[in-house]
């Protein structure tokens, strides 16, 4: 009985440990708005050549991966990042002119209500919020009350930290004033959702409002 009872223990804790989860850190593109994946795919395809090509090069080319990271930890402005990725798609065979090139990226998405509308049911019964977005060109954020939609806003060229890096996710806690295991981010890409379990951070990956609603509540007991 001794060791059934220190087998069950564990489970027991964690359990508990998953209760007690109450704060809420959310990504911005691709979860308070549509995919960013289908828009960038989109602009792909409105070039003529191969749709898969900007995301191809944000993955896997090593010059427009450092253009990226520089521009998302704020160390080169949107127009710098514009007029360096603009070149490696030239490279690769698509004409495009570098001004406005982060907008036309990202103009297949749209605001989804449904996430708006979860994000604040959940302040309204006390659940603190905190947006930890990487930036990416200009007016991303236009249109959407950002104070209305968090508690706290971490946005990663404000802090010169992006995810997946564990420090970003922790700024964030700092700042909600909870701890990060009480905490668990929404994400539509696994490899933050990593980055936020390296400290504690549960993790839930978004593809709808109602199936993020359901996990929240399911498994870390989350609800409005």
């Amino acid at each position: 009985m001794a060791a059934a009872n220190r087998g069950e223990e564990p489970d027991s804790m964690s359990d508990v440990v998953e209760r007690t989860r109450t704060a809420v850190l959310v990504d911005f593109g691709g979860v308070i708005t549509s995919s960013v994946l289908r828009a960038f795919t989109d602009f792909g395809a409105s070039l003529g050549g191969d749709p898969r090509l900007p995301l191809y090069l944000l993955r896997r080319d090593q010059r427009s991966r450092a253009l990226l990271a520089d521009h998302e930890c704020g160390r080169i402005d949107a127009e710098a990042f514009e007029r360096g990725f603009a070149e490696r798609l030239r490279a690769h065979g698509a004409r495009v002119p570098a001004e406005g090139l982060t907008a036309r990226m990202q103009a297949g998405m749209s605001i989804d209500q449904d996430m708006l509308a979860l994000l604040g049911e959940f302040r309204a019964a006390g659940r603190p919020v905190a947006l930890v977005s990487n930036s990416f060109g200009t007016g991303t954020y236009d249109g959407v009350d950002l104070d209305a939609v968090a508690d706290v806003v971490v946005i990663s060229a404000e802090v010169g930290i992006r995810k997946p890096s564990r420090r970003i996710y922790a700024i964030a806690c700092e700042r909600l004033g909870v701890e990060p295991e009480e905490a668990v981010m929404i994400d539509d890409l696994q490899q933050n959702l990593d980055g936020a379990a390296r400290i504690g951070i549960g993790g839930v990956l978004h593809t709808s409002a109602s199936d993020t609603r359901r996990q929240l509540a399911e498994r870390f007991g989350i609800t409005a």
